[in-house]
């Protein structure tokens, strides 16, 4: 006997292992519904615009970005762009997010769609609390009765956190009634707060899966929990095996995800970090089956959906030969650069002294990117890393000189400055990446033979934000009404 279970737990640490992210890099808070025979997934983009990139797929597996529920923000909301919920009834595609009140705080909002596609009408936050609404989702009771399902974010200030409900009207732009609270924070493994609940039915009961503890970062102690109730209002009853999902494998603070069926089975798609590259990738979306128990519980199996066709080393090139940008590309929600896209050059004007940069998702711990820029005598052109607006390392050529610069907490500092004999109109720099941390300078006369640029003891491990990855991408600094064009990016990823 001894020697079976020893087997059966080798043979389960082996499947932990081989577990693969469906979508890799940063895709928090996944929400995922099916339209016909195609399933979209929503995630979490916090400060990163366009707000809420959409994933289709056919079979949970494989997913490509469709776009984004709002390409522009919404009028009422200036950041914290967080856990997009997707529902599909009647022929409209409802989704129900947070995002931070301009001079106020955190909202529960809703939007609505003919198509998972877009576009999405904006229809205004649902509900405000003082201390902060967020992670909405929206259920019917046991009568068919609509009811929008929350978490009040006491944690922000030290207060447990209650997950409250209440009726809303059928046109979804409105709470109706009186709220009420169906469970909180009470039990040692949840630590500070509960949230990301996400509600399914089965036998008479409902069901809440939701997560517990500290989300993001190295740190983190996220869980994921079950509870249940026979009727929506409750009583609820928290499962004494609780937490059911848990670091395993590779990953590590799994949570905050839906359930959903495929092929007839049960799979719950939720975030969790990769223990090797962490919060530089950020939270990437896993799918993981789930059964229920003949007590009438939720248990989730060994069966992990992984890619079919996914190339984990492979190499991107946008050479802007389109008429908009492609859909890799984010911006900051605070500066959105003003750009154009004209034979086949991206041009992006220079409106403040700040640095205005695209970038896109990483999704490993070894890669390097490449810009093809055109030099300027006012505009410094290349390629960074970036945690957010205030926290990035750069290489930025303005006519014969390069510049290696490092922003933290919002201070500049030049690292090193290279002059360079350029014979044309175009330099290449490149960003190579190691181990998460380990970063690297060069340029190039033609792309193909690059020198080093060095630097020593560079540290970025303050990169990025506590509830973000690290992205690549162009970056430009120079004066107001002047350009900054690039040829052509080329992300490796290894």
């Amino acid at each position: 006997m001894k020697k079976i279970c020893i087997a059966l737990f080798l043979i389960s640490v082996q499947i932990a292992n081989g577990q693969r992210a469906v979508i890799r890099g940063d895709f928090a808070d996944p929400s995922v519904i099916k339209v016909g025979d195609t399933y979209y997934a929503a995630a979490t983009s916090s400060n990163w615009a366009p707000a809420f990139p959409v994933m289709k797929s056919k079979d949970l597996r494989n997913w490509q970005q469709t776009g984004s529920i709002f390409p522009d923000l919404t009028a009422w909301a200036d950041f914290y762009y967080w856990a997009p919920e997707l529902n599909y009834e009647n022929g409209k595609v409802y989704a129900y997010y947070t995002a931070h009140k301009n001079g106020g705080n955190l909202c529960v909002g809703v939007a609505s769609a003919d198509s998972p596609e877009g576009p999405f009408k904006d229809h205004g936050p649902l509900v405000c609390q003082e201390v902060g609404s967020i992670d909405g989702f929206p259920i019917r009771d046991e009568n068919n009765k609509l009811h929008l399902i929350w978490k009040e974010d006491g944690n922000s200030v030290g207060k447990p956190t209650p997950i409250w409900i209440q009726p809303m009207n059928e046109e979804r732009t409105a709470l109706t009634g009186e709220k009420k609270e169906l469970f909180r924070n009470d039990v040692p493994w949840e630590a500070n707060l509960i949230e990301g609940v996400s509600v399914i039915k089965n036998n008479g009961y409902f069901y809440s899966i939701y997560a517990a503890a500290g989300c993001c970062g190295p740190g983190c102690t996220y869980a994921t929990g079950i509870a249940r109730a026979k009727n929506l209002m409750g009583p609820w009853e928290k499962f004494n095996g609780n937490p059911i999902l848990a670091g395993q494998g590779d990953w590590m603070c799994p949570g905050h995800g839906t359930a959903v069926t495929y092929n007839g089975k049960n799979y719950f798609m939720y975030h969790a970090y990769d223990k090797a590259s962490n919060k530089y990738t950020g939270r990437q979306a896993l799918a993981r089956g789930f059964e229920f128990t003949a007590d009438n519980w939720i248990r989730f199996t060994d069966e992990f959906l992984t890619p079919t066709n996914e190339e984990v080393t492979y190499t991107v090139t946008d050479d802007f030969d389109k008429n908009q940008l492609d859909l890799q590309w984010s911006w900051s929600v605070f500066n959105k650069p003003e750009f154009e896209i004209k034979n086949g050059r991206l041009g992006i004007t220079i409106t403040d002294t700040r640095e205005l940069f695209i970038a896109r998702r990483i999704d490993s711990q070894n890669y390097e990117a490449v810009v093809e820029t055109i030099l300027s005598k006012n505009v410094q052109t290349g390629v960074a890393l970036i945690g957010d607006e205030k926290n990035l390392i750069y290489a930025a050529v303005k006519q014969d000189s390069i510049n290696i610069i490092l922003l933290k907490d919002g201070a500049s500092a030049i690292l090193g400055k290279f002059f360079v004999a350029a014979a044309g109109k175009h330099l290449f720099l490149k960003m190579k990446v190691k181990n998460n941390t380990e970063i690297s300078f060069h340029y190039s006369l033609n792309g193909l033979d690059f020198t080093s640029l060095q630097i020593s003891n560079l540290d970025i491990s303050f990169l990025p934000p506590w509830d973000r990855a690290v992205r690549a991408g162009i970056i430009a600094k120079g004066i107001a009404g002047d350009m900054a064009y690039v040829e052509k990016f080329i992300f490796e990823s290894q």
